[in-house]
């Protein structure tokens, strides 16, 4: 299923109460949570797990994220277009990996055992508007930042702004983002590029971003941001 409905949990101006209702939202706001991120002027889009075995419904892992696949299209070619860098990133394990107990991830989630480097689980899916100049993060557990070199890639891009996109909105997205800002980066997810294979726990995650981590926005907020930066010779 397709998974792109939110709306945010802390109401700000003009915008309606959140999806569970007026007291989560009084907690929330009494609580101090739900303020805007600031927007840097270096962006840089982080695409998670947007690879076969979760973006198409034949795989065990995954499911139809036709829409969101469609939607991160979009903002990757408004990147593409404001001299912002593209990160794609990949789950991908070998042999001795997915049969071992080396990664104590997959004893909880043993169907991600087969996501195994070079299958067509792993290969990003090819509605995507991959380039050579994009940079590729392969990583093992859920955020994009754990056990790889992403943050120091992100620092040597000069990047002071992180969008996350993908999947799943409720594991490698959430994880990614709580990383993102715990490694310095505001945050900013665009809601119809993120996606899971329930609405439940999507909506669970969009809400716990939105309060905490960062700003869930529309897809159409995001491409004007990028749209609206300012000009710089060229991407690294």
């Amino acid at each position: 299923m397709t998974t792109t409905e939110h709306a945010p949990p802390v109401p700000q101006d003009g915008q309606q109460p959140g999806r569970y209702g007026q007291d989560t939202d009084a907690t929330y706001q009494r609580a101090g949570f739900g303020a805007a991120v600031r927007r840097g002027t270096r962006p840089v889009l982080v695409v998670v797990d947007l690879t076969r075995g979760f973006t198409e419904d034949s795989f065990p892992s995954g499911a139809d994220l036709t829409e969101v696949v469609g939607a991160t299209a979009e903002l990757a070619e408004a990147a593409r277009a404001a001299q912002v860098p593209v990160v794609w990133t990949a789950i991908s394990y070998t042999p001795a990996e997915a049969e071992g107990r080396s990664v104590t991830w997959l004893d909880k989630a043993p169907g991600m055992r087969a996501l195994l480097e070079g299958s067509d689980a792993v290969a990003l899916d090819p509605r995507l508007p991959q380039r050579p100049e994009d940079h590729l993060v392969i990583k093992k557990g859920a955020s994009a930042f754990f056990g790889t070199s992403l943050a120091a890639t992100l620092t040597g891009l000069g990047c002071d702004t992180v969008l996350v996109c993908g999947a799943t909105t409720s594991g490698c997205v959430r994880a990614t983002a709580v990383d993102a800002v715990q490694s310095g980066f505001p945050v900013l997810v665009p809601r119809e590029c993120a996606g899971d294979r329930a609405q439940g726990p999507h909506d669970a995650a969009l809400f716990d971003i939105q309060a905490k981590y960062g700003d869930v926005v529309a897809l159409s907020d995001a491409l004007a941001y990028l749209s609206g930066l300012p000009a710089r010779e060229a991407t690294q």
